[in-house]
C-alpha cells in the first residue's frame, strides 16, 4: 500500500484534524513509500525500533510518538541513536496521541468499555477524551477493580473501601488524572484512569469516591492493537503488534 494513501485513510478515521495536540499525528518520521508489512506498539522506544529493523518493518505505528511541545528540539543522544535507526533503514514512523485515546471504536477508552462490558452515557474533559456510563450491575470496588487488573493483564492501584458499590464509572486512559475532579461533578462513584497524582489520592478519600490506577502503559495497549487488528483486517497486509513492557 501507498504511505500517503495509508496516512491518508488514517487521518480520516481517526479524525485527527479535530484534536489539539502536544504532538503531530500522523506521519512523524519518511520513510520508504511502500508499505506492506507495519510493527505496532504503545511507544516508539529503541527497544520497539530495534523489532521493526530486525522483522524488515516498513513502519512504526504507535501512540506515543516523538516531537512532544515543550521538550527539546535537539536531535542528540537517545533522540539521535532512535532516529539514525529509523532513517538508516528506511522506516516510517507513524503516530496519533488523542486522536487513539478519543476515537468511538478502536480508541483506548473505547475498547476498555468494551473490555469491561460498560454502557457508554456520555463524553466528558477536554475535547471530550473521557468516558462515562452506569454499570447494568452494579459491583463493589474490590470486583470491580479485579476484574479490571485481569482484562488489563496488570495489577491496578486501588484508592476507596473495597466494599464501595460501584454504579457509575467515569475513565480516561493513560494520563487523565486531571479529569477527576469532573468525574466527581458527573456523579461517578469510580474514576479509573492510568495514573493518580498525590493531590488525587487526598481528593478521593475526602470526597468518598473511588479511583483506580490502572497503569498508563495498560490502558493505552488497548487503542493501537485494535488499531493494528483494523488495518489488519481493513487492507489485507501484516500490522502486527509488540509489547513492549512498561510497568508504570
Amino acid at each position: 500500500m501507498e504511505r500517503d494513501e495509508l496516512i491518508s485513510h488514517l487521518d480520516e478515521f481517526l479524525g485527527s484534524s479535530h484534536y489539539s495536540d502536544y504532538c503531530p499525528n500522523g506521519l512523524q518520521v519518511e520513510g520508504k513509500r511502500e508499505i506492506k508489512y507495519i510493527i505496532a506498539g504503545v511507544t516508539a522506544n529503541q527497544a520497539l525500533i530495534d523489532v521493526a529493523i530486525e522483522r524488515n518493518a516498513d513502519a512504526l505505528l504507535v501512540h506515543h510518538g516523538w516531537f512532544w511541545k515543550n521538550e527539546s528540539s535537539r536531535i542528540i543522544g537517545i533522540r539521535k541513536n532512535r532516529l539514525r535507526s529509523l532513517l538508516t533503514h528506511d522506516i516510517n514512523l507513524i503516530a496519533y496521541h488523542f486522536p487513539l485515546d478519543g476515537h468511538i471504536e478502536v480508541g483506548n477508552n473505547a475498547q476498555l468499555a468494551r473490555r469491561m462490558d460498560w454502557s457508554v452515557d456520555g463524553r466528558f474533559g477536554d475535547q471530550n477524551l473521557g468516558y462515562y456510563g452506569n454499570l447494568d450491575n452494579p459491583l463493589s470496588l474490590e470486583i470491580l477493580a479485579n476484574r479490571v487488573s485481569t482484562q488489563l493483564e496488570r495489577e491496578s492501584l486501588v484508592i476507596g473501601k473495597a466494599s464501595r458499590i460501584i454504579n457509575r464509572v467515569a475513565w480516561c486512559s493513560g494520563g487523565g488524572q486531571g479529569f477527576f475532579e469532573q468525574a466527581i461533578s458527573l456523579g461517578a462513584d469510580l474514576y479509573l484512569s492510568g495514573e493518580i497524582s498525590e493531590q488525587n489520592v487526598h481528593l478521593a478519600r475526602e470526597t468518598g469516591i473511588a479511583y483506580i490506577a490502572a497503569g498508563h502503559h495498560a490502558t493505552e495497549r488497548l487503542g493501537i492493537r485494535a488499531l493494528a487488528s483494523y488495518l489488519a483486517v481493513r487492507f489485507d497486509f501484516a500490522c502486527e503488534f509488540i509489547d513492549i513492557d512498561n510497568p508504570v
